[in-house]
């Protein structure tokens, strides 16, 4: 039960750091003019398509950290969906980090150490039976 409440924990800071990063950038951006055009001298994604539509990654970066921080409620509570949905969180962070360069470095380090310690955590000891 402690890899699971670690995981919980580094899921709430993770989804933590998504929402208020993707509240303080909309908040910013909204009271100084930001745009798209000027967004490159401050941050920078890897592929175009997310650094022209930064105003969409970061409300889908606020849904994601909310459905992590949902998931992480429902494994501290011991629920078998909180182990689900922080299982299908974890994965897709996995997937999407290489798409997310810078930002997807620290999201891959949190989620996946996240994912290790819940599989340890579910799987146990038990041996591949062949």
């Amino acid at each position: 039960m402690k890899r699971y409440r670690t995981a919980a924990i580094l899921q709430i800071i993770h989804g933590g750091l998504m929402e208020i990063g993707g509240v303080l950038f909309l908040i910013s951006a909204l009271t100084f003019g930001f745009s798209n055009s000027n967004a490159g001298q401050y941050f920078e994604f890897k592929l175009q398509y997310f650094q022209d539509n930064l105003y969409m990654m970061s409300v889908m970066s606020l849904i994601y950290g909310i459905l992590r921080i949902i998931g992480a409620v429902g494994l501290l509570k011991n629920r078998m969906w909180g182990l689900v949905l922080s299982v299908i969180n974890s994965v897709t962070t996995m997937i999407l980090m290489m798409f997310l360069l810078p930002a997807g470095i620290m999201d891959g380090i949190l989620a996946v150490t996240a994912l290790v310690l819940i599989l340890v955590e579910y799987y146990g000891d038990k041996k591949i039976s062949g």
